[in-house]
C-alpha cells in the first residue's frame, strides 16, 4: 500500500509528546512511532501497570503517568503535575476512547461514560495544558474522531442520553462531540493568534481491543464479532497512521481531518477525511463549547 507511512515522520528529538490511552491499540502504536523517531513520550494511562508494560515494549524515552479521563479530579491532578515537570509540551494526542455497549453508566462526575471519557475528559485536559502547549515551539493537539460521527446528532436538551439510552448512538455522539471540539478549538486558537495547531483524525475500521472490551457483558458474542471483524477491518498499525500524520506532518494545517481513503473511509491509505455537516457547523461548535465549559469547570480561550 502506498501513501503516507510512519517512515515519513520527521525527527522528534527534543519534543515532548503526551498520548492518552497509550498502553494499547492505536495509542500504543502512536506512542511507539513517536518514541522511535526521538520524542520523549508521556504515556497517559488509567492502568499504570499496563502502562509500564507498554513502556517496556516501546523502549526509547518514555514515562508513565496515571490519568483517568472519567474523573475530572484525576484530569486536574495529572495536568498540574505534568505541567510542573514539563513547562513546554509539543504534542497532545487525545487518543483514549471507550466503547460501551451495555447499560448506561456514568463517570465520577455524573456524565454519560462515553461522552465524559471520550470528549469531556479530553476537553478539560487540553484546556488545563494550554499554557504548556503554548510555550512549545510548534505545538499541536490531535483529537481522535470516528466515522460514526457522521451518523450522530448532538441533542443539547439531553446531551447525556438520560432519556431512552442507547449505547451505540451514545458512542457516536461522543465522537461527534470530539470532532466538534477539535474544529472549534482550531477556530478559537486561530482567532486568539495562538501558535497551537488543532488537527483531527479517525482510524476507519481498525482491529483494536475496543470491540472485545465493549462486549464484556456478553463475552462470547464479543469474540464472535471480533473474529468477524477480521474480514472488514485493517491492522492497528495502518489505523494509527491518520493520527500520526495529523500529529507530525509539517505541512498539516489547523482544522485538517485525516482518515483512511478507501471503502467509505473504513480502511486504506491516509487522506483527508470528510466531516458531517453538523460537525462542521460553527454554531454547533460554540454551543458545545459553552456546555463543556459549564460541565467541566474548565474555561479557556
Amino acid at each position: 500500500m502506498t501513501g503516507w507511512t510512519a517512515d515519513r515522520i520527521p525527527d522528534q528529538h527534543g519534543r515532548v509528546a503526551v498520548v492518552t490511552g497509550a498502553n494499547s491499540g492505536l495509542g500504543l502504536i502512536t506512542a511507539t512511532e513517536l518514541a522511535r523517531h526521538g520524542a520523549r513520550v508521556v504515556l497517559a494511562v488509567r492502568n499504570t501497570a499496563a502502562g509500564q508494560e507498554a513502556a517496556r515494549r516501546i523502549g526509547g524515552d518514555t514515562e508513565v503517568r496515571e490519568l483517568d479521563l472519567a474523573s475530572l479530579a484525576s484530569v486536574r491532578d495529572f495536568a498540574a503535575k505534568l505541567a510542573a515537570d514539563h513547562p513546554a509540551i509539543d504534542l497532545l494526542v487525545n487518543n483514549a476512547g471507550l466503547v460501551l455497549l451495555g447499560p448506561r453508566r456514568t463517570t465520577a462526575d455524573g456524565f454519560e461514560l462515553q461522552l465524559g471519557t471520550n470528549m469531556l475528559g479530553h476537553f478539560a485536559l487540553t484546556g488545563l495544558l494550554l499554557g504548556s502547549l503554548a510555550a512549545a515551539r510548534a505545538p499541536r493537539v490531535v483529537s481522535l474522531s470516528s466515522i460514526t460521527h457522521k451518523r450522530a446528532h448532538l441533542d443539547f436538551a439531553d446531551l447525556m442520553f438520560e432519556r431512552a439510552y442507547r449505547a451505540s448512538p451514545a458512542y457516536g455522539r461522543s465522537k461527534l462531540a470530539t470532532t466538534v471540539f477539535g474544529l472549534e478549538l482550531d477556530r478559537r486558537l486561530r482567532a486568539a493568534g495562538s501558535p497551537i495547531v488543532s488537527t483531527l483524525a479517525h482510524p476507519g475500521l481498525t482491529r483494536t481491543n475496543l470491540t472485545p472490551r465493549a462486549w464484556e457483558h456478553r463475552p462470547r458474542l464479543g469474540r464472535l464479532i471480533a473474529w468477524a471483524g477480521l474480514l472488514v477491518t485493517q491492522p492497528v498499525e495502518q489505523g494509527a497512521l491518520p493520527q500520526l500524520r495529523a500529529a507530525t506532518d509539517p505541512g498539516v494545517r489547523g482544522g485538517q481531518f485525516f482518515g483512511p481513503g478507501g471503502l467509505g473511509e473504513t480502511r486504506g491509505r491516509v487522506t483527508e477525511a470528510r466531516l458531517s455537516r453538523e460537525a462542521a457547523d460553527p454554531s454547533v461548535g460554540r454551543r458545545l463549547w459553552a456546555a463543556a465549559e459549564e460541565l467541566t469547570g474548565v474555561s479557556y480561550l
